[in-house]
């Protein structure tokens, strides 16, 4: 048997030498830690964000959650408005949505989807504290304990909640009061009305604020007085609960109450119309895919997928418009980089850095002021056209319309990312000898053959690399496009902001980002099938 190899230590050589390579694997894994960490948090998160975002749908779900239950068995095909239970269930989630200003946020949701629906939600917000007054008044008059605010509390809370609550008084009422927690025969016994009250009290909680002393909602008095009628007396509570539920039964008993549905078609009309309770229905899934139907010119309706009027298709437009104008520009910024990189890797040193310095100097000024300096010479009273009329080959009333299009935007996003192309381009073409070119005119090649058979080939990695730089850039462009290119000159990159800052319809905004990036992924994908990533070169 032969003797094992050990390291200088006395280890078995074969375990010295993985400890090292651990290590070696470990230390390389700290260096490059803080970079990985880096694309994490700047690069990988906010692209998953951004796809959540696109699908994300809670709001609905989560701002009306007993409507959506109740809703759930609605026959949308029936052409009428639900029944009276969803306008119930209707009435209890408003009430808790309006103390959360969440009303107005679901609203603007909705918005999106029915145009209108945001003025609804808005407008019944200002109204739902009349459903209930009418059993209240009848309550509070029959009953005085019910004109304290602590009546609801003191009925449902549970015994321990409530000491806890006096203790908390005593201490000074400094921070949170302690959680509500529902007793519970009483929560047995009147589960809606428990449940509301659990909202209610975690509001307050959440604002500091004593429950107890709080003014309670109408509709406590409305779910109370449906709850209350017909039911056993409960056992086990405190004699201050069954008080006030005994004398509030009695009271309540063959009481009017309000109708939700009557109340909710007298503030608008809207909610006696169908399509609102289909807009609700159809998004009220905590995932859609109605972001994405709405970035292609789609819309999910009652009955599945629909296409949106033509009137309203706009994103394939922009879409196919971002792809060509983008293009376009690359197009040109090759033409116009390729023979200035060519001169500057050319010239002696002297004369190719202060050329150099002139392609740099865009850089050193603000992208708004190149921006608007375009405005400035494109419009039709403008520099350009003014030297054009000048020396007579356009006619005084004949001036070129070369703002607020898509010329304008070709014109200005050339300019502004020229240098993007023409730096990739020298640096590859500066690593090219020219004694290439003067072997193959020593062998009997004219300058073109010379330049195209010999030259143009090694510079197709320059182009590679700065035809990748410009198109990336110019597709996620939206200043430039927004100041010189009016309605006919903008990207999509353009509606994705106007989504984020001014409308702020956000999950459209990261399905139109989601779509944007996959359509840029599918062509650097189709750009290595044919021509190849490792023929890209930045220099070298």
């Amino acid at each position: 048997m032969a003797e094992q190899m050990l390291a200088a230590d006395g280890r078995p050589l074969k375990a010295s030498l993985n400890r090292a390579l651990r290590r070696q694997k470990i230390r390389a894994l700290m260096l490059i830690a803080p970079l990985l960490i880096f694309i994490l948090v700047s690069f990988v998160m906010p692209i998953a964000d951004m796809l959540l975002r696109s699908i994300q749908n809670q709001i609905v779900g989560d701002t009306l959650p007993r409507t959506v239950v109740e809703l759930a068995d609605w026959d949308r095909a029936a052409g009428t408005e639900p029944d009276a239970v969803v306008f119930e269930a209707l009435a209890r989630d408003l009430a808790v949505a309006v103390e959360q200003k969440a009303h107005t946020r679901l609203g603007s949701r909705l918005n999106y989807e029915l145009t209108g629906v945001s003025s609804l939600f808005r407008k019944t917000g200002r109204g739902v504290d009349e459903i209930g007054e009418t059993v209240q008044d009848a309550l509070e008059e029959a009953v005085p304990a019910f004109e304290e605010r602590a009546a609801f509390g003191v009925m449902l809370g549970s015994p321990d909640w409530l000491a806890e609550i006096a203790a908390w008084r005593e201490a000074g009422s400094d921070g949170r009061p302690p959680t509500f927690a529902p007793s519970g025969p009483m929560q047995e016994a009147l589960p809606d009305t428990a449940a509301l009250y659990q909202s209610f009290a975690d509001l307050a909680v959440a604002s500091e604020d004593d429950p107890l002393e709080e003014r309670p909602w109408p509709i406590f008095y409305h779910v109370f007085a449906q709850e209350a009628q017909g039911i056993a007396f409960p056992e086990n509570i405190t004699a201050e609960a069954a008080a006030l539920f005994v004398d509030g039964q009695r009271a309540l008993d063959g009481a009017a109450l309000d109708d939700p549905k009557a109340l909710f078609i007298d503030i608008d009309d809207d909610w006696a119309d169908p399509e609102v309770w289909q807009t609700i229905q159809t998004f009220s899934p905590d995932y859609t895919n109605g972001y994405f139907l709405n970035s292609v010119d789609l819309l999910k309706g009652p009955d599945g997928v629909e296409v949106r009027p033509e009137d309203e298709q706009i994103y394939i437009t922009l879409f196919v418009r971002t792809m060509i104008m983008s293009m376009t520009i690359m197009g040109m910024c090759v033409l116009l980089g390729y023979p200035i990189a060519w001169l500057l890797a050319n010239l002696p040193a002297r004369t190719a850095n202060l050329l150099m310095i002139l392609v740099l100097l865009p850089f050193w000024t603000s992208l708004l002021v190149r921006t608007s300096a375009w405005k400035v010479l494109l419009q039709q009273q403008g520099v350009i056209n003014d030297i054009l009329v000048g020396i007579g080959i356009v006619a005084d009333g004949n001036r070129l319309e070369l703002i607020n299009n898509q010329t304008g935007t070709i014109i200005a996003m050339t300019h502004i990312l020229l240098p993007f192309m023409i730096l990739p381009l020298y640096s590859v073409m500066k690593t090219i000898p020219p004694s290439y070119l003067r072997a193959a005119k020593s062998l009997g090649a004219t300058d073109w053959t010379a330049f195209w058979r010999v030259y143009f080939p090694q510079s197709v990695p320059g182009i590679g690399a700065g035809c990748i730089l410009v198109f990336i850039l110019s597709i996620g462009y939206y200043i430039t496009p927004e100041i010189v290119g009016g309605t006919k000159g903008v990207f999509i990159s353009n509606r994705i902001a106007y989504h984020i800052s001014s409308s702020l319809n956000w999950g459209l905004a990261a399905a139109l980002g989601t779509i944007l990036l996959a359509v840029v992924m599918i062509l650097y994908w189709l750009y290595d099938r044919i021509v190849g990533i490792d023929n890209v070169k930045l220099g070298g």
